[in-house]
């Protein structure tokens, strides 16, 4: 296993190359976002008890309904960043013809093949410093913020969460000649 950058290793075997890009460890950021989370569950579990037990007006139903609508939303996106923060990874393996994907958490994720001949553009996109954009990624409960990108089939493919921008010029020049290198050699067979 070799690193490349703080958050990136790789394993090169004879016909495949494995790369993990693992996500941004700040304890301090990773303690708040669950203190934060647990008190959201809290507050969620409150309004649940409210709706049910406590005698309302047709009103005050209609209030806690539409905050629960919210309560829902955020805790989803909060839960799903947190639990990537704490177990997930992206998994990038190319073998002899295709790049394959996968966002994980633990095990849970699906691996998307990408054949080379349907990749087109590989690039990397860093928003402006100060940028609101750049302000918006660096949140810790964004989750986002993808910085190697390719074309496949008409549609933008993105990868690389959060990664610094001479980690992604690492990651970029080692799948693009893995890339290279696989075509060539595919076809040079008969």
């Amino acid at each position: 296993m070799k690193w490349i950058g703080k958050r990136i290793n790789f394993v090169e075997e004879k016909n495949r190359t494995t790369i993990v890009i693992f996500p941004e460890k700040k304890t301090l950021i990773t303690g708040l976002m669950g203190a934060w989370l647990a008190m959201w569950l809290v507050i969620g579990a409150t309004s649940v008890w409210a709706l049910f037990v406590l005698k309302l007006s047709e009103q005050e139903q209609i209030i806690l309904w539409v905050f629960l609508a919210f309560w829902v939303y955020y805790a989803l996106k909060v839960a799903r960043t947190f639990l990537w923060i704490l177990w997930g990874k992206e998994l990038i393996k190319i073998d002899e013809v295709a790049l394959h994907y996968k966002r994980s958490v633990r095990t849970y994720g699906r691996s998307v093949p990408y054949y080379f001949e349907n990749i087109k553009k590989v690039s990397i996109e860093h928003p402006k410093e100060g940028s609101f954009q750049s302000v918006w990624e660096s949140s810790p409960w964004i989750a986002g913020g993808e910085r190697l990108e390719f074309e496949y089939q008409g549609k933008i493919v993105r990868i690389g969460r959060k990664l610094e921008e001479r980690d992604s010029k690492l990651l970029y020049d080692l799948i693009t000649k893995k890339i290279e290198d696989r075509l060539r050699t595919s076809k040079s067979k008969p």
